[in-house]
């Protein structure tokens, strides 16, 4: 007579498993790049880690008070000839987006990669009034 073992989640595991469709791949994603953002009394500093990335593939742009760091982390050509070869380093483009407050000069933003970090500088300005009351005659 042969004999199993009752689990009463079994179903729901098979269940999530073709709900979400798991990649087969479970080891590789997407590459995203791990973000520090800090804040000094002049400026705010943002700074990606990107290792691998060439500073030519990087790109930084700012549209509507929005700054995008985006760019590609190429695959290395490599050849195994072994009985088997694991990739677990992720490649592939990326994009990261902040949104930027109003007291930032937006003409004198900073980019420097160094040793596989970029830091991007963004220069505080004084705020402008905003608010104004005015005199009845």
């Amino acid at each position: 007579m042969l004999l199993t073992r009752f689990d009463p989640f079994k179903q729901f595991k098979e269940l999530e498993k073709n709900f979400y469709n798991y990649p087969s791949n479970e080891g590789v994603n997407g590459f995203v790049p791990v973000v520090n953002t800090r804040e000094s009394d002049g400026a705010y500093h943002i700074d990606v880690d990107l290792p691998g990335v060439k500073k030519e593939d990087i790109s930084v742009d700012i549209d509507k008070n929005v700054l995008t760091i985006s760019g590609e982390r190429k695959t290395k050509e490599e050849v195994k000839e072994e009985d088997y070869y694991k990739v677990e380093t992720s490649f592939g483009k990326f994009s990261r987006s902040f949104t930027m407050p109003e007291n930032v000069d937006i003409e004198n933003i900073n980019a420097k990669s160094n040793d596989g970090v970029l830091e991007v500088i963004i220069p505080k300005v004084e705020p402008t009034k905003t608010k104004k009351t005015i005199a009845i005659e």
